[in-house]
């Protein structure tokens, strides 16, 4: 997908309701209050000495920061908020609503934008060393734990 695809999705997003329960949505998933998509999803990869995971993630990492600076142009800067503390809660027993629960589990941290009452969250995402990253997006009105 491409940059502008990934903001049109964003934007969509945006002006979509909500959905009433927890579920697969097009073009991701939803539930009362939150849109969660992957944006862009990389290729099964795998090399003994881990420079192709590196390389993969440093370009998930570019598309992100280049997303970013698109969506900061519109928007402002955004806050970097780190999901560590989070995903700790979550591991502890505590609840988290989605989809901060969801993204703490693979997304270290997230750049995060207010527009208009909702919170935009951009991150990239690897549930496991032997999966695939994915740059992924969420559109919430729950504010951040």
């Amino acid at each position: 997908m491409t940059t502008a695809r990934h903001l049109a999705t964003i934007d969509q997003l945006r002006s979509r309701p909500y959905p009433r329960e927890s579920g697969e949505t097009a073009p991701g998933r939803g539930g009362a209050g939150y849109h969660l998509v992957e944006l862009a999803t990389s290729e099964d990869f795998w090399d003994d000495d881990g420079t192709r995971r590196e390389s993969v993630e440093d370009q998930y990492e570019a598309e992100r920061d280049a997303l970013a600076s698109l969506l900061t142009v519109r928007w402002g800067a955004p806050q970097v908020f780190s999901l560590w503390s989070v995903s700790d809660r979550v591991m502890s027993g505590e609840e988290i609503p989605d989809p901060w629960d969801t993204l703490s589990r693979s997304v270290p941290d997230v750049h995060l934008w207010r527009v208009d009452g909702h919170w935009i969250a951009l991150g990239v995402s690897q549930w496991d060393k032997e999966l695939p990253f994915q740059l992924v997006a969420a559109v919430t009105r729950i504010d951040p734990p």
